[in-house]
């Protein structure tokens, strides 16, 4: 059985999974469906990848998985700095901005320190 309470990175991609979901129902509710979708598969899929890397088959798929969750998140703060600077949706809260960067950079040091361990044995 997975024993994930103690594990960063998965706790902090499942709560902001949660903000974005939140952020996402707020944009349905003013019949934004797109952005809500786009937004909603985008900013849960960094915590699906992420959760996923910690049963991957190997050192090359768990790197794989959090680099496809990198690039999720990449593209969520698109969406999300593309909402704060339309007119025509709602401004996201301030922290999940904070909290994406964070995530993103907390990703990246994971993928850097495994292909380091990997190519130094």
């Amino acid at each position: 059985m997975r024993n994930d309470k103690n594990n960063l990175i998965v706790k902090k991609t499942f709560d902001f999974a949660s903000e974005i979901i939140d952020y996402s129902e707020q944009l349905r509710s003013l019949h934004k469906y797109e952005m809500a979708s786009q937004l909603f598969r985008s900013g849960t899929s960094i915590g699906a990848n992420s959760w996923e890397a910690q049963n991957a088959e190997s050192t090359a798929d768990f790197i794989h998985k959090f680099k496809i969750a990198a690039k999720e998140g990449d593209e969520t703060t698109y969406w999300l700095e593309f909402c704060k600077a339309s007119k025509h949706y709602p401004n996201p809260k301030k922290p999940i901005f904070s909290e994406l960067k964070s995530i993103v950079l907390i990703i990246s040091k994971i993928i850097g320190t495994t292909k380091r361990n990997r190519f130094s044995n």
